[in-house]
């Protein structure tokens, strides 16, 4: 226990790293020309890898025999969302100066705000029901059916990425390959099992 406790606090310290990072270069300004947008893509890039750690404990824990990787699954989803609502606080910090009816006009007019604000949003209700409280308040089966949605989570993530790059797509399309991947793999292991996947994403 003393063990995965202190692999626990490695992973929580390095996890906080690049937000440490981001506020050090930012505070030497050293950011570039535009400094705010750089954080607010560095932040949504960071919410992507976040996502697709989380769902890569599974497979990893599959394929590997290390039963223990499982444990980090909760602390990887939760800077996830951490990473995702600072992220979403940026552009409406940064880019609204949190005027409320001018998010509401982007969220109607441009695509990738919309299927961005859906990827945060469904990401919300996993956080909140993420404690072992919750767990046993919810029920097995509904909470591990609520938390499929960090698919689609995963998804609108993704998506918003590719819309939002003009020119390069080369990362938005490097982070639906990991993902396809990803999907790819527990549909192959449920089509071996025959048996319903327990997806949930922020148990332990």
């Amino acid at each position: 226990m003393k063990d995965i406790a202190f692999k626990k606090v490695l992973v929580f310290v390095n996890a906080g790293v690049p937000l440490v990072l981001l506020l050090w270069d930012w505070w030497r300004g050293q950011l570039g020309a535009d400094p705010l947008n750089f954080v607010t893509r560095s932040t949504g890039t960071l919410t992507l890898v976040f996502l697709l750690l989380t769902l890569s404990v599974t497979p990893a824990r599959k394929l590997t025999g290390v039963q223990w990787l499982i444990r980090f699954r909760r602390l990887l989803g939760l800077y996830a969302f951490f990473y995702g609502f600072t992220h979403f606080l940026c552009y409406l910090w940064f880019d609204k100066a949190f005027r409320l009816g001018e998010v509401v006009a982007d969220v109607t007019r441009r695509r990738f705000i919309l299927v961005g604000m859906l990827g945060f949003f469904l990401m919300v209700p996993l956080a909140v029901t993420s404690t072992n409280r919750m767990i046993k308040r919810l029920g097995g089966k509904r909470w591990a059916r609520l938390h499929k949605l960090v698919y689609v989570s995963a998804a609108a993530g993704v998506l918003h990425f590719y819309l939002l790059v003009k020119a390069d797509t080369t990362k938005p399309l490097l982070f639906a390959a990991v993902l396809a991947a990803l999907l790819g793999y527990r549909w192959l292991a449920s089509q071996r099992q025959k048996t319903p996947l327990k997806l949930g994403v922020f148990d332990r």
